[in-house]
């Protein structure tokens, strides 16, 4: 695997050690690549990547890395993630909205806890995911953390009412 461009074309003054570059491997597909050597099929054939789903990667793989440090301090150095990004594309051949979920191990944790996780990753990915504050602009983002809607909606409802509800009620989660 190249870790620099070969000499087809020469490498413009601006490329830094962050720069990226695609080669044209034949009709309507490429291979990404970057100066660590990785290699990323890009099409729509089998094995390679789109690069609506590269642009969806860039989102989870910002927010999982930026969100991680903290994370961890809730949850373990070692502990289990997966993020996933949803987006179809409309007429205009744009995605007017990507949704993020995270899974998280959430079990055995408090409501307090959980809360303090979403904030944390909200917070995170907020301040200093490059690819979303990038996006942002012009799509809009969401995140959920999966698993965390029913201590919010549960909390909502106490708020908006000023009472708990009871247990075995509908949206109660039992444990």
């Amino acid at each position: 695997m190249p870790s620099v461009p070969d000499d087809r074309f020469p490498v413009p003054e601006e490329a830094t050690s962050e720069s990226v570059w695609a080669d044209r491997t034949g009709h309507r597909t490429l291979v990404g690549r970057n100066r660590r050597g990785v290699e990323i099929p890009i099409g729509k054939g089998e094995g390679e990547i789109s690069p609506g789903e590269l642009l969806k990667l860039a989102l989870i793989g910002c927010a999982g890395m930026t969100s991680d440090i903290n994370l961890a301090r809730r949850l373990g150095e070692d502990f289990d993630m997966r993020l996933w990004a949803h987006a179809t594309s409309d007429e205009d051949n744009r995605y007017p909205e990507i949704t993020e979920q995270v899974q998280l191990p959430l079990e055995g944790l408090t409501e307090a806890e959980i809360a303090s996780v979403v904030k944390v990753f909200g917070r995170a990915v907020a301040a200093g995911c490059t690819v979303e504050r990038t996006v942002v602009p012009g799509t809009e983002v969401t995140h959920q953390i999966l698993g965390a809607e029913e201590t919010s909606a549960a909390r909502e409802q106490t708020e908006q009412t000023g009472q708990a509800e009871q247990p075995g009620e509908p949206g109660q989660e039992s444990r």
